[in-house]
């Protein structure tokens, strides 16, 4: 480094534990997706039965 200061090497280390890696990310990202895409379904499908309900009872 500039000046002679000498760096902690070990400061800057860090391990990765179990699921911390690049497959899990992407593991996570699909279930994430599959997540939005079945909330989004199922928010549809209860506001077109809200919406239904409330015109056959007007």
């Amino acid at each position: 480094m500039m000046f002679g200061r000498k760096r902690n090497k070990e400061e800057h280390r860090y391990y990765l534990l179990p699921g911390m890696g690049k497959a899990n990310k992407r593991k996570r990202a699909v279930f994430f997706r599959w997540a939005v895409a079945v909330g989004l379904l199922a928010s549809a499908l209860i506001a077109i039965f809200i919406y239904y309900s409330n015109r056959i009872s007007l």
